[in-house]
């Protein structure tokens, strides 16, 4: 029988992580005057990460119609009742860190990752649609959709330490769930395959890589520590530990013990499996 595959590290937590990004971005702010008040409004000026998140969402995703002081309101008041949005936010944050080679900084997905924004833009829009306010989460979805390229309907069911990376194009269909831990890249979808309702997305379980391109159609299971290959299309449920690749997806590389795809983020297709295991994963960052 397959061990599961591990947790990610928890990193550091809320306070620690706002602490390193407010060490990240003093020197920057002293080093580069030209985008020192935008440092300062995003970040430095605030005393918590939940504070800066909801200004910086706010302003980005503001717009003539409703402007970024009501979205502000309506982030922080989410963020205040619920504070497991936040907890996934930073979660999600050591996600892009340590998985994202081009991460060299907490502040840098923060401050400029769309696919972290979207992420994040979708928590709060979850948190409305789950509070009978169907339509402002609507509003939610709609805007991360025109400003991020990222569409994830509001009643889709996403777990934390997520990462969306580069994001563009990525949608996920309303009755989707993925657990924690997973990594997608841009392109991806979960979706439906025709008019059917009810249950009708795929269920994607911890630790899977999908990669760019892949489509993930129908109420399938991608099993735990799984691998897609990127400009696959799954319509069959994929065995936890395996790697799948093809239009129509087929398993090519059979259960690896111990593989943690999502976190090695290795989108090499190898049909061998002792080959794999041998390959062993990404170093971690300290």
């Amino acid at each position: 029988m397959q061990q599961p595959c591990n947790q990610t590290l928890p990193g550091p937590d809320i306070e620690q992580v706002w602490a390193l990004i407010h060490q990240e971005l003093t020197p920057i702010a002293s080093q580069e005057p030209i985008i020192a008040s935008f440092l300062y409004a995003n970040a430095l000026k605030h005393d918590s990460m939940s504070n800066a998140l909801s200004y910086l969402l706010s302003n980005t995703l503001g717009f003539e119609a409703l402007p970024a002081i009501a979205i502000r309101e309506i982030v922080a008041s989410a963020f205040e009742s619920e504070p497991a949005l936040v907890e996934a936010a930073r979660r999600d944050l050591c996600a892009f860190y340590y998985r994202d080679a081009a991460c060299d900084m907490f502040a840098t997905p923060f401050l400029y990752y769309k696919g972290y924004h979207a992420l994040q833009t979708y928590r709060v829009a979850h948190y409305l649609w789950q509070n009978e306010r169907q339509s402002l989460a609507r509003f939610f979805q709609n805007r991360s959709a025109v400003v991020f390229g990222v569409d994830i309907h509001p009643g889709a069911k996403l777990g934390s330490g997520i990462l969306l990376d580069h994001a563009q194009g990525v949608v996920i269909g309303e009755t989707a769930v993925v657990d924690n831990d997973v990594s997608m890249l841009h392109g991806v979808t979960l979706g439906g395959t025709g008019k059917e309702t009810g249950d009708r997305h795929p269920k994607v379980r911890r630790g899977v890589l999908i990669s760019a391109g892949a489509k993930i159609l129908g109420n399938v299971v991608i099993g735990e520590c799984a691998k897609v290959a990127a400009g696959s299309v799954v319509l069959q449920d994929v065995p936890a530990f395996s790697t799948v690749a093809g239009v129509p997806a087929k398993i090519v590389s059979g259960a690896i013990a111990g593989h943690e795809p999502a976190l090695a983020m290795d989108h090499s297709i190898i049909k061998n499996a002792s080959l794999a295991h041998k390959q062993g994963d990404k170093p971690a960052k300290t």
